[in-house]
């Protein structure tokens, strides 16, 4: 299969939130950081508005709105609080994440498939309104089924346990899950889905995932804010870039 056109690069600010709430202040500033990402050759912004506003507050969300030039892509737990902020702002895209207010990060994929009914009315509102909707999900093709039953524009593949497996030197578990992730990236695109992948890239998981033709987008946020302490988050973002492009060309 050929690829599907240009990979797109959307760079999550959330940690630059997190910094700033450490100590209390107004810096570093998450806008500041996505027109940073812009000039770096991000193609679109994430950020994860939490219910306990650890990190993005709704301030930087109207921010965000008002001040970048490339699409917002804005995450959330699918509750009613969250849709009413959704529907005032009306980003590009809404991904709808798992969300546990226990847990560091997000440990897992939405269960679409156990929650149908509920998650059809749900983004009815959101598709409406002009956003494009996305489920966080496994490669479980139960969800990835779902997905598509309820009408989702687009699947973002959790890439988290790959990634861990390979910080991990675990080879062979390693080739399973990229394995089971290429198997979800083609039955997704083959329900009509867009498909997009995320959590816990790095540079050395990004060419792996990139190579998946039927993936259109990446979402990388932890590791480019990390890496931009040592290199500065531009060159970090470029950094990405060169490597997710070069993947790419590899397919041609």
């Amino acid at each position: 299969m050929k690829p599907l056109g240009r990979l797109r690069l959307g760079v999550n600010i959330d940690h630059v939130a997190t910094v700033r709430n450490a100590r209390g202040s107004a810096w570093p500033d998450p806008l500041r950081a996505a027109l940073v990402a812009e000039a770096a050759g991000a193609d679109g912004i994430t950020a994860h508005l939490r219910e306990d506003r650890r990190h993005i507050r709704d301030d930087d969300i109207a921010s965000l709105m008002a001040g970048i030039n490339v699409p917002l892509n804005f995450e959330m737990a699918a509750t009613t609080e969250m849709q009413t902020i959704a529907l005032r702002h009306r980003p590009h895209a809404v991904c709808l994440v798992p969300e546990k207010r226990e847990e560091r990060t997000t440990e897992g994929g939405l269960d679409v498939a156990g929650d149908i009914p509920r998650l059809t009315d749900y983004i009815d509102a959101l598709r409406e309104a002009g956003c494009r909707v996305s489920m966080f999900i496994g490669h479980d093709v139960r969800q990835i089924e779902a997905s598509a039953e309820i009408k989702a524009a687009v699947v973002e593949l959790h890439t988290g346990h790959y990634c861990d497996l390979i910080a991990e030197n675990r080879r062979a578990e390693a080739a399973i899950e990229l394995e089971a992730l290429r198997e979800g990236a083609a039955l997704a695109h083959s329900l009509g889905l867009e498909v997009h992948a995320g959590h816990g890239i790095s540079y050395d998981t990004v060419a792996e995932i990139a190579g998946f033709p039927q993936v259109m987008e990446l979402n990388i946020g932890h590791f480019l804010i990390g890496e931009a302490i040592f290199r500065g988050l531009g060159s970090a973002i470029e950094g990405m870039r060169r490597r997710m492009d070069a993947a790419r060309a590899a397919l041609a």
